[in-house]
């Protein structure tokens, strides 16, 4: 990898490419804090249009922020994009004659089904040896496939594969059973509205977190930079 010969360690060549890839804490932010937005709004006012409004409001001032200080959109517009996938989600139950709780339940359903496809996609690019973190490194680096000729890297990239998938999975398994019972009526769909709000909340920001806090943690050993290194 390019990039590797200007560092003296796998882990801080990494960490760099890592930490462009997503963005930053600030681009971390921008992709969460329409999606909690709509929860809160939804649990403390009941109003679906209400709570729609204020995330696609929030995205929208993130994005203004960003057009005025001339900076990359890519984050806010991903979030854009997740409320507009949540939108059809929520009409799409509208226009079936589904009620509010079940509009506001079906809000939810994408962000399951994205953390169970995103967490395949991530568990067999690792299982097939081509991790995705990788390719986030290649992808800033200007070479998509350097990287993978360095087996430290690919190692380090593996491992930090593997720490996105555990939240993905974590959300699925907790947060799939109370869909499927709000939607088959074994149990009330606004208490399990209320439920995946507070889930998503709390399987988060704090679940990402601490997943990001292992990564670091992977990220600041030291694996000097050659083909015979070892981690110190």
């Amino acid at each position: 990898m390019t990039a590797q010969t200007a560092h003296e360690t796998v882990e801080a060549a990494v960490r760099q490419q890592l930490s462009k890839a997503l963005g930053g804490r600030r681009g971390m932010a921008e992709a969460a804090v329409p999606t909690i937005l709509f929860t809160l709004t939804w649990l403390t006012m009941r109003e679906l249009d209400l709570a729609l409004r204020v995330s696609i409001g929030a995205a929208l001032v993130l994005l203004v922020v960003r057009l005025v200080q001339r900076s990359t959109v890519q984050f806010v517009v991903n979030a854009l994009f997740g409320i507009g996938i949540g939108w059809f989600f929520v009409h799409r139950s509208a226009a079936s004659g589904g009620s509010e709780q079940e509009q506001a339940l079906a809000y939810f359903l994408p962000g399951i089904l994205y953390n169970g496809g995103y967490a395949v996609v991530l568990a067999f690019s690792c299982l097939v040896g081509w991790p995705l973190v990788g390719f986030m490194v290649g992808s800033i680096t200007g070479d998509a496939t350097a990287w993978h000729r360095d087996k430290q890297v690919v190692r380090l990239c593996s491992r930090l594969t593997w720490l996105l998938v555990a939240p993905c999975v974590l959300r699925v398994a907790a947060q799939a059973p109370v869909w499927l019972a709000g939607s088959s009526g074994s149990m009330d769909p606004d208490a399990a509205v209320a439920v995946l709000g507070v889930l998503k909340i709390v399987l988060g920001w704090p679940l990402q977190l601490a997943a990001l806090g292992a990564m670091v943690w992977l990220l600041t050993r030291r694996t000097p930079v050659g083909p015979d290194a070892k981690p110190a």
